[in-house]
């Protein structure tokens, strides 16, 4: 049976068109490794997201209307928090510091009011697909599922995206996430590397980086579709 089947039984295939697309990897065997891997993790403890929301990502933002990839390291790691998507929480849950500091420099970079939730489906449902280099942890165990298969993963999902002839922007938060850059055809696509916005690491190149308005000028410069960033109900 193929691996996914077992890890994701209430949630396989991928309802869009990322399916076709990625099949093949989970017929791999560093996908079975990986598969076997968090299934024992989910028997021994709590693991973050729940088992439907893995992929949701990929689900909010098919590869079809993908603009923009922003790439985290893993998933948060508190009770409530991963719901699929990168840097992102539920309406109802505090928000983490990281996604404090996204959202202050997306006040400082486009003016635009500070968000009232960390709910960033707006910006996947617009083709931003949030994404870590990790897509699942241990309860309280940041980068415990480092180096079990996940980055095999998203290496293939950054092959996919960026031989692409349609041009995409990619920001990439972290070290391990500039490593992806080998995947990426810098003279069709944009990408902007920066620290991780983790209160460790922020004040060493996340502020100021400006990657809101930079991914606007870089679509509208090619007459594209900009982003609309404002998670508020007041204009920007």
């Amino acid at each position: 049976m193929n691996a996914s089947l077992d890890l994701f039984p209430d949630h396989w295939p991928i309802e869009s068109d990322w399916s076709e697309l990625l099949t093949p990897e989970f017929q791999q065997p560093y996908f079975r490794d990986l598969t076997n891997f968090v299934l024992q993790e989910r028997n021994d403890a709590e693991i973050f997201p729940p088992a439907t929301q893995v992929f949701r990502a990929f689900e909010l933002t098919t590869f079809s209307n993908l603009k923009v990839v922003i790439l985290g390291q893993d998933p948060y790691h508190g009770p409530g928090q991963a719901h699929g998507l990168s840097f992102s929480v539920a309406e109802n849950i505090k928000l983490p510091p990281s996604l404090r500091n996204i959202f202050r420099e997306l006040v400082d970079d486009l003016s635009c009011p500070e968000p009232a939730h960390g709910n960033l489906e707006s910006w996947a449902r617009q083709g931003v697909l949030l994404l870590n280099t990790v897509l699942t942890v241990r309860s309280g165990q940041a980068n415990s599922h480092q180096k079990k298969g996940w980055e095999k993963f998203t290496d293939a999902v950054f092959q996919l995206i960026g031989k692409r002839d349609q041009p995409t922007a990619f920001i990439l938060w972290g070290k391990p996430a500039a490593k992806k850059i080998k995947w990426i055809d810098t003279t069709n696509h944009l990408v902007i590397e920066s620290a991780h916005p983790s209160p460790l690491s922020a004040r060493r190149g996340f502020f100021g980086s400006q990657p809101f308005s930079k991914v606007n000028e870089f679509f509208a410069a090619q007459n594209l579709p900009t982003v609309d960033w404002n998670l508020a109900e007041a204009d920007c």
